[in-house]
Parts: C-alpha cells; sequence; structure tokens
C-alpha cells in the first residue's frame, strides 16, 4: 500500500510555503484567549468526549441540531471514520480525479476499490459520475488541486443519482461564493465535511466537523476514537466559529491576493 504524504514542514525561517494551503494571517484573538483559558483551567481532566461545546456551536452557526454534526481531529479524521463505517473489501469508492489524495489512500486502507473518474478539461463533472456506483462518493468542493467547484444543483442531481453515501469535502468552501451546506438537511445521503484549518488559521489546532442525517452521525461516532479532539482544540474550535467576521475579513485578504496572483499568471500567458 502507497503511504500518504502529507505536506513537508520546513524547519526554520525563510521560507514561503505554499504546498499546504495554510492561512497567512493569525485566528481570531478569541481563540487565543480561548486556549489559555482552557490550559490554565482543566489540562489534567479528559476531555468530552463528543465535544459537545465545538458540535453546538457548530448547530447554532449553521442551522442544525447537535445530533446532526461530529466533531473531528481535522476532516481528515472524518474521511477516516467514513471509510472505516461504509467500505468493506471489495466495495468501491468513487470520486472524479484529479483531487485529494487521501481518499484513494484511505480507500487502500479499507482494500477497497478507488473508482477514478477524470475531470472534464474545464474540470466540470463527467456524464459517468452520474452514472456510477458505489458505496461512496468523494467530491472535494471546491475541488484541490484545480481551485474549480461543481454547483450545488448540480451537486444535488449527483447525490439523487448515487446509490451510497455522498461525501461532499467543503475545505475550501469560504473562499467560494456558495456552498453545499443544504443538501446535508435535505437528502439522505449525504455527509459535507468542513475543517477549521483554513479560513479559520487552525490548520495546527485540527478541528473539523460533518454534518449529516442523525442515524449517519450516529453511525460515525461508533468508529471514531474515545477523545479524538482534546481540550485545547474544543476551546479554540468553539472559539474561532463564534468571531466570523474575523475570519471572513482574513478570507476577503487571501480572495483579493488570489485575483492579483491570477490576473498576473494570465499576464504572463499561463492558463489558470
Amino acid at each position: 500500500m502507497q503511504a500518504y504524504v502529507p505536506g513537508f514542514q520546513p524547519e526554520g525561517d525563510g521560507f514561503v510555503k505554499l504546498n499546504t494551503n495554510e492561512n497567512p494571517y493569525p485566528p481570531s484573538p478569541r481563540v487565543i484567549e480561548a486556549i489559555r483559558a482552557a490550559a490554565a483551567e482543566s489540562l489534567r481532566l479528559y476531555p468530552d468526549p463528543m465535544s459537545n461545546a465545538f458540535r453546538d456551536k457548530v448547530a447554532e452557526t449553521y442551522g442544525f441540531r447537535r445530533e446532526q454534526v461530529l466533531a473531528g481531529n481535522g476532516s481528515d479524521d472524518l474521511l477516516s471514520m467514513i471509510s472505516r463505517c461504509f467500505l468493506s473489501p471489495g466495495d468501491k469508492a468513487v470520486y472524479p480525479y484529479p483531487t485529494y489524495l487521501l481518499y484513494e489512500t484511505l480507500c487502500r486502507i479499507q482494500d477497497a476499490e478507488p473508482v477514478e473518474i477524470d475531470f472534464n478539461d474545464d474540470f466540470s463533472l463527467p456524464a459517468e459520475m452520474f452514472k456510477a456506483k458505489g458505496k461512496v462518493l468523494f467530491l472535494c468542493n471546491p475541488n484541490s488541486p484545480s481551485a474549480t467547484m461543481v454547483p450545488p444543483d448540480e451537486v444535488r442531481r449527483l447525490a439523487e443519482s448515487f446509490p451510497g453515501v455522498v461525501v461532499i469535502d467543503e475545505a475550501y468552501v469560504d473562499f467560494a461564493d456558495t456552498d453545499c451546506l443544504d443538501l446535508a438537511k435535505t437528502q439522505a445521503n449525504v455527509i459535507v465535511l468542513r475543517t477549521l484549518s483554513k479560513s479559520f488559521s487552525l490548520a495546527g489546532m485540527r478541528c473539523g466537523f460533518a454534518v449529516a442525517s442523525e442515524d449517519i452521525i450516529n453511525g460515525l461516532a461508533k468508529v471514531k476514537d474515545s477523545y479524538n479532539l482534546d481540550r485545547l482544540a474544543i476551546a479554540a474550535a468553539a472559539a474561532a466559529l463564534s468571531d466570523l467576521p474575523h475570519m471572513r475579513r482574513n478570507v476577503e485578504l487571501i480572495r483579493a491576493t488570489r485575483a492579483k496572483l491570477t490576473a498576473g499568471l494570465r499576464g504572463l500567458g499561463f492558463h489558470v
């Protein structure tokens, strides 16, 4: 089995590292305050095994019930739970390609069969995606590495056509103009994943969440680690979600830089 290789972390100063898409701006000051308070109060105690302070903040912020939310040690932890919960040896996991490499790795760990379907040249979904069969379908949306997005109406059609679970990985969605969160409220087979690593500047804390039907969340909770988020991460995540204006200001700075870089590269003759 070929292992997934995380992004290289160089030691020392003098690097501008782009390959892991880390936010160049700091998190909300509320996050730092919450981490300090949690460190001073309660590190001798185990954390809440369900991270309910984080789950409740997700539910309040995005319009779900606690029972529809599961916290993860980053969205990678949630992807691992999904693969363990839904994929057995020989099962098929479908995803458009190229995309996030971890999907294939998780399939191989479960001895499942990854089914890669090439994107169209413009990174729209090919017709084959709407005919695919399998236990799980992964859709990174916006996609990594192409930064392209499948519109929510098309994702809904995909979920309606697929016989298994559809996982919409929205790690980068705060930098886009739309999202698919509502599909987790209306489509029984949809799981939407979010991470606080990118837009909330918390890559070092490892905080993510899944939203789905209560039945799916209950199933995923059966295979999660007992204490998958520590006390500092839970406090940081809840604090970050309490300061959306800070996150959105950083997002707008990054979107402006993205537009400037895109225009400059096109001016040099590159296809972006």
